[in-house]
């Protein structure tokens, strides 16, 4: 059978050493030799003797209800093998956490992570009762974490000169030694659609950056994450 589906760039290789690898732009692959967590149902395929355990929502410092206002309930993979796993063909990215750093990060963009990762979740100070990120998930030590992000992302620097406002809907995550606070301001968007013409932003100040996917959450995507 001969087709260019069968091309070398989407036939998968075995891993050579245990942990996460970017398969292609939508996917993410793990070889598994121990444990590691990932989204419920963002696995799409599995080789090897792996087992899968659902993990409960606000026990132990699982993500909350709170964060995606629909919740994203975490699964426990152990064993030996690989599994591949997307979201909605959304992008994917892996971001290496090293001891000393600190990385917060909405929990819809979560997809997997090594569990030698520390992880709690944090209210976002400043921001009040406000949709969009009133929790975050904080994640310490050492390990991957990899991301999902509707489109390619923008990283913008932050320094104490230049404070970055974003829109609370399009944030992905943030070094979480930034100083957050809400910012309002006169929306011209807002005016034409006949609202009050006031939109929110959060304001980033001080030394680090803040990583912003180019596209709004609309309603319906929120309902289904």
């Amino acid at each position: 059978m001969k087709s260019d589906l069968f091309s070398n760039e989407n036939m998968v290789q075995s891993a050579y050493a245990p942990g996460m690898s970017v398969q292609n732009a939508k996917s993410i692959k793990y070889a598994v030799n121990g444990e590691m967590l990932a989204r419920q149902g963002a696995m799409i395929a599995y080789r090897g003797n792996l087992q899968f355990e659902r993990k409960g929502q606000g026990v132990g410092g699982m993500l909350k209800r709170a964060v995606t206002g629909e919740g994203l309930p975490l699964m426990a993979v152990r064993g030996q093998g690989e599994a591949w796993f997307a979201h909605e063909a959304q992008n994917c990215f892996i971001v290496e956490i090293e001891p000393g750093d600190v990385f917060t990060v909405n929990g819809r963009n979560v997809l997997c992570f090594d569990a030698s990762l520390s992880y709690e979740i944090k209210t976002v100070k400043g921001a009040g009762m406000t949709g969009g990120g009133l929790f975050n998930s904080v994640f310490t030590g050492q390990g991957n974490l990899g991301l999902v992000c509707d489109g390619n992302p923008l990283v913008i620097p932050v320094s104490p000169q230049l404070p970055v406002f974003v829109d609370t809907d399009a944030v992905v995550g943030w070094s979480a030694h930034l100083n957050t606070s809400l910012h309002r301001s006169q929306s011209f968007g807002s005016m034409i659609r006949g609202g009050s013409g006031e939109a929110v932003q959060l304001k980033l100040e001080g030394e680090g950056f803040v990583v912003v996917r180019p596209s709004e959450l609309t309603p319906q995507k929120a309902q289904q994450h």
